[in-house]
């Protein structure tokens, strides 16, 4: 019995010691990475006091792949006209006949750096359908793959093979069978609980699907933390829908869980429709190395309607993280209203100091988050910013009517901005996401509605007692809050 004793003590040191000697390496390799002084932190506490699960934990969600550049633009040579237009838009911006724009013409610094940073085309001649219900969205949507004459470009975080999942599913299937080109990306992930029998049903029809980084092994490290979270259809290149929602019914019926679920998409017939195909065709190109460019993918528009629009995605493909930028300049250059509504809250360093800075400025801030979320911990970490957000003055507002989802931002009345970008880690640096920026008078007044309408379902938290809660839920959210540079 000693001897066995004597070679379990010596096995456990030898493991001891390895793992050690791993987790040092680990740790000197996470240090080096450049990555931000708060993520780096975390990390480091997680390898350390999590045994063999830290390990696992940065195998799987760690890897910094942004600077390892698996993504890559290459090969995307029929766009390069793209980066020529967007030389071109920037010397336009110059020209005297900008000032007529007005929304537009305040908001121009906004515009420049989406030109430079992420070759966002700006588009005049646009019109916006604001939608804020799921059974609105789905019904507009339904009518509208309906009408399609030549091809149908979907893509989406989630798709569900639920009620209103296989009604479009059928739709889809009906127009490949009429000879319509259907090219559908779904992210793996995401749309994990897609059935095998309707994928299989789309295949046979004819429909192009595409899977966005299937997660499996050996391959699963690599890919887990990269999720398309972008939603996007285009039809015959002259309709357009992008927002919040996927497609569940969770959006039309809510859940037992959290009630009704609250967002806002879009719907957008114009130039901008252009821009929000290139981000499909993108992304079609780095699944399948096929880049449909043909004209008649990019119609001319008819519409009159003149909402300015730029379209904007950001990824690990990209070189700038465009959409965190967005948000930063919106935000820190706001005069007098700025307008917020946002499923998760964790901002950043940057936006945390552009959102107390302005507020400290004089402008009014309002933000609503939910009082439910569908993720705890992060709803817990969401939790830990309120007080310093109140503190500089914004005004902290709990949606009480179900989970809001929307992902919006209105500011000074003039840009509004509508999307998939939460104010996260996530979407601002591991998700491949896409917002409509719309410079427009009127459209802003629109959402600002919207906006007011949710304020009648929000409770406004009081400073008081906010500072009453108990010291175990403080510590809760404080404790979530070291790993919010992960979530």
């Amino acid at each position: 019995m000693e001897f066995l004793s004597e070679i379990w003590t010596h096995l456990y040191l030898g493991f001891y010691g390895i793992y050690s000697l791993l987790v040092a390496f680990i740790v000197i390799f996470v240090i080096t990475d450049d990555k931000n002084p708060a993520k780096t932190l975390a990390w480091v506490m997680i390898l350390i006091f999590l045994p063999i699960v830290g390990i696992m934990f940065y195998l799987f969600f760690g890897q910094n792949y942004r600077k390892q550049k698996i993504f890559s633009r290459k090969g995307l040579q029929d766009f390069r006209q793209i980066e020529q237009l967007s030389f071109e838009q920037l010397e336009y911006l110059e020209q005297p006949e900008m000032v007529k724009y007005r929304a537009a013409f305040k908001k121009l610094h906004i515009i420049k750096l989406l030109l430079n940073n992420s070759k966002s085309i700006v588009s005049r001649h646009n019109e916006i359908i604001i939608i804020s219900s799921g059974r609105e969205k789905f019904n507009l949507m339904v009518r509208e793959l309906k009408k399609a004459k030549h091809h149908i470009h979907m893509e989406y975080y989630i798709f569900e093979s639920d009620d209103i999942g296989n009604k479009i599913i059928d739709i889809l299937i009906e127009k490949s069978r009429q000879n319509i080109e259907v090219r559908l990306i779904i992210d793996h992930v995401g749309s994990w609980h897609f059935k095998k029998k309707r994928m299989k049903e789309l295949k046979a029809a004819g429909v192009d699907v595409q899977i966005f980084m299937p997660v499996t092994f050996p391959y699963f490290t690599s890919k887990i933390n990269f999720r398309n979270h972008r939603k996007i259809v285009v039809i015959d290149g002259k309709t357009g829908f992008v927002g919040g929602m996927n497609i569940a019914d969770k959006y039309i019926y809510g859940t037992k869980k959290l009630g009704s679920w609250r967002d806002i998409h879009l719907q957008i017939t114009g130039e901008a429709v252009h821009s929000l195909q290139t981000v499909f065709l993108t992304d079609w190109y780095f699944l399948t190395h096929q880049l449909p460019t043909d004209n008649i993918y990019f119609p001319a528009s008819q519409t009159k309607k003149h909402a300015i629009t730029q379209v904007v995605a950001s990824g690990p493909d990209s070189s700038w993280a465009g959409i965190m930028q967005t948000y930063f300049s919106a935000i820190a250059t706001a005069r007098n209203s700025l307008y917020i509504i946002t499923p998760y809250l964790l901002p950043n360093s940057a936006i945390l100091t552009a959102l107390k800075t302005v507020s400290l400025s004089g402008v009014d801030v309002k933000i609503i988050i939910p009082r439910k979320s569908d993720s705890r911990i992060v709803y817990y970490a969401s939790l830990s910013y309120i007080k310093e957000l109140m503190d500089a003055g914004i005004k902290m507002y709990f949606y009480n009517n179900g989970f809001i989802h929307s992902k919006v931002m209105v500011v000074d009345g003039l840009l509004s901005s509508v999307g998939t970008a939460n104010l996260d880690y996530r979407s601002f640096s591991l998700n491949f996401e896409v917002n409509a920026l719309i410079y427009d008078k009127n459209t802003a007044a629109d959402i600002t509605k919207i906006f007011n309408y949710d304020l009648t379902d929000s409770s406004l938290i009081s400073a008081s007692e906010w500072a009453k809660r108990k010291w175990h839920k403080k510590l809760r959210s404080s404790i979530a809050r070291l790993f919010s540079p992960l979530l």
